[in-house]
């Protein structure tokens, strides 16, 4: 209970931050806002997608990708942090070890929360719709702040390998932009070359996506549910233990 106590508190102290770093609230308010705008009205008029409005296609998978990149900022911060020595002035206070970087992923949640408020409101006013139950509707925001959480522990990694935030940002962009848009974010990957077609069916990114689609549009679920939530597990588990694996390797420098 101490650890978790502790990261609690850390989490606080990140938060209670996000009013200094205006960059942050920008990227998980107006940046859902203008792609959900943007998409809807310059490029749904010219993307098929049999059998729903491209709103309510669409919507499920941005909510999916804004969610995806939202932990960058646990990234930066932990980049930032070791390249400070704030990391270090932590080894020095009686705090449990874990708590720093369970503290970031549980910050993480918040952001989470409010990008994935923003996106919603957005979406409903555009035109998007559920066709679904509470419990249904319930189900896919629970999935989505699971996958929220399953990768800030893959941006906490990063994160921890990486030797400025500068270096940190280009790795995300290697990694996390070919996921999202390799998949069925945007289009139904049935409308990609053969090969990428497969690599999209491949990507969890899509699974999730298709998920979320059962389980807010009523479309065929198929195993992807499942599916969906055993990736999350899984992220969460290989990544955790990455993270805590390195982090103490840091630390003990």
């Amino acid at each position: 209970m101490t650890a978790f106590h502790d990261a609690l508190l850390l989490a606080e102290r990140n938060l209670r931050r996000l009013p200094r770093n205006p960059d942050l609230l920008v990227g998980v308010t107006f940046q859902p806002i203008m792609f959900v705008v943007l998409f809807t009205y310059v490029f749904g008029g010219a993307i098929v997608t049999p059998g729903y409005d491209y709103i309510d296609f669409f919507l499920p998978g941005i909510v999916i990708q804004m969610i995806a990149f939202t932990g960058y900022a646990t990234s930066l911060g932990i980049s930032d942090d070791l390249r400070k020595g704030l990391i270090d002035r932590f080894r020095s206070l009686p705090i449990a070890r874990s708590a720093v970087i369970a503290g970031r992923t549980f910050s993480d949640i918040a952001m989470n929360v409010i990008a994935l408020t923003t996106m919603l409101i957005v979406g409903f006013i555009v035109g998007f719709s559920f066709n679904a139950n509470a419990a249904e509707i319930v189900a896919g925001l629970a999935l989505v702040l699971f996958f929220g959480y399953a990768m800030s522990w893959v941006y906490a990694f990063i994160g921890l390998i990486s030797s400025t935030p500068e270096s940190a940002s280009a790795l995300i962009t290697v990694i996390i932009f070919p996921l999202t848009f390799v998949s069925s974010v945007y289009v139904p990957t049935q409308s990609m070359p053969k090969v990428l077609e497969a690599i999209a069916n491949a990507n969890p990114i899509t699974t999730i996506v298709d998920a979320l689609r059962a389980l807010w549009l009523g479309a065929p679920a198929g195993t992807d549910i499942w599916v969906g939530l055993l990736w999350c597990v899984g992220i969460t588990a290989v990544f955790s233990v990455l993270a805590t694996a390195r982090y103490r390797r840091t630390v003990a420098r």
